[in-house]
């Protein structure tokens, strides 16, 4: 046991760890939880990124093909496949931590090195996505009882029905399914308040 942790010690495993689980923290807890509330992602994310450090140390520590790299990412492809539809902001901040997990495990950086371009991507993520410099659009997904005539035609017409009933701005929307046996129409709405 002794030996397995001063080999822990000696390689930096351990300080890139203890790197991945703050930078992890800052951009999944201090930047998206803050802004969106989304436990479930938050969950995801952070156990995510544990896991690829994991993988990845591994991986970075023996002879590893390039065919072998290529199924873990078809691999994870098939997560996506199964997974419920999430939206683009999640999928950024969920590649984010990811990208921090395989910045931290990549050997052959020094820790200065590692440092700088951690704090580079969070501060990038915490000015590209601050409600100060994008105004924010919240989504929220309707389903109505009766379909528009004019839902699919006459898109600025709908924008505005859809505003008028929920009352908001609505931004734009996306229909998600129309069913006309039952009359239907279930939609994602994007609104400023």
């Amino acid at each position: 046991m002794n030996i397995v942790l001063e080999h822990l010690i000696a390689s930096g495993i351990i300080e890139r760890f203890f790197l991945n689980i703050a930078a992890m923290t800052v951009l999944v807890f201090g930047l998206f939880y803050q802004r969106y509330r989304d436990k479930e992602l938050v969950t995801a994310a952070s156990l995510f990124n544990i896991f690829a450090f994991g993988v990845l140390t591994i991986l970075g520590s023996v002879e590893f093909s390039l065919a072998a790299g290529f199924g873990l990412f078809a691999i994870l492809a098939l997560f996506t496949l199964r997974s419920e539809q999430i939206t683009k902001i999640e999928i950024s901040y969920f590649f984010g931590a990811v990208a921090i997990a395989v910045i931290c495990s990549i050997k052959g950086t020094t820790l200065p090195f590692v440092i700088a371009v951690i704090v580079l991507v969070l501060l990038a993520a915490y000015l590209f996505d601050h409600p100060r410099i994008l105004k924010s659009v919240d989504g929220i997904k309707v389903t109505l009882d009766k379909i528009e005539p004019d839902a699919l035609s006459d898109t600025d017409k709908m924008r505005r029905e859809l505003s008028d009933r929920l009352g908001v701005e609505v931004m734009s929307y996306q229909i998600v399914a129309l069913n006309y046996i039952t009359d239907m129409a279930q939609i994602s709405v994007f609104y400023r308040k």
